[in-house]
């Protein structure tokens, strides 16, 4: 998979559907992270006193010209009796990675006091998460997207009877996954695009629900929490 090189100059992607690109492999040979290191108390103090380790996965191959803008995510650990990941689906009119599945989080604005800040402003903008049921943890080290966002991953607990109020215009539809399945490198797909000499490679993670919906997670999600997995089982 991708280095932790800087992006090399930027190519011209074309509209394609990730879902019909092969996949190459999964990691089915890797372990998946046992139950017992996702508890709260374990996963405060993995932040706490967190392991030497390197992200698999730091910077996509850029296909943007615009300017490197600071953002970050929120990767909030619905603590449930079985833990999940809350994701949204983005609506098809926006600018950048419409229709895609993300984390809750957006753009670094001036008054925020640090990447903190900035997801959990986003997180209130985008599905109505108050501040107040999020306790943060730490940060991933910053993932640079292949559209030139260079991303905090902000990990929190949150309290599993908060009340969300998804944004219309922004959110298509919020949902959560297991922690379990997500952090099982069995459900890691690699896959790789080669156009005009240039190859893009990624995970994807597919997750179907209770009620057969498939929910794509690829690119950017599904690297920033194959690092969260390499970051659990260092």
């Amino acid at each position: 998979m991708p280095s932790g090189s800087p992006p090399i100059a930027p190519f011209t992607l074309p509209q394609f559907d990730p879902r019909t690109v092969p996949v190459l492999a999964t990691d089915t040979d890797l372990p998946a992270i046992a139950a017992d290191r996702t508890t709260p108390e374990a996963l405060r103090a993995r932040f706490a006193s967190p392991p030497v380790w390197r992200p698999e996965i730091a910077a996509e191959l850029s296909f943007s010209g615009r300017a490197p803008a600071r953002a970050a995510v929120l990767i909030a650990l619905v603590q449930r009796p079985e833990p999940t990941v809350l994701l949204t689906e983005r609506t098809l009119h926006l600018s950048t990675h419409s229709g895609q599945v993300a984390f809750p989080g957006g753009q670094a604005d001036e008054g925020d006091a640090n990447p903190a800040a900035t997801a959990l402003r986003e997180a209130h903008e985008e599905v109505g998460l108050e501040p107040c049921w999020a306790e943060v943890l730490g940060e991933l080290p910053v993932y640079v997207t292949g559209s030139s966002f260079i991303v905090s991953p902000v990990v929190a607990l949150v309290a599993p009877d908060c009340a969300l109020r998804p944004n219309p215009y922004e959110v298509a539809r919020v949902f959560e996954v297991p922690l379990a399945f997500l952090l099982n490198p069995a459900h890691h797909r690699r896959h790789a695009f080669e156009f005009r000499g240039a190859r893009r490679e990624w995970y994807s993670m597919p997750y179907r629900d209770a009620a057969g919906y498939e929910h794509f997670i690829w690119g950017a999600t599904a690297g920033m929490l194959r690092n969260f997995y390499c970051f659990l089982a260092a």
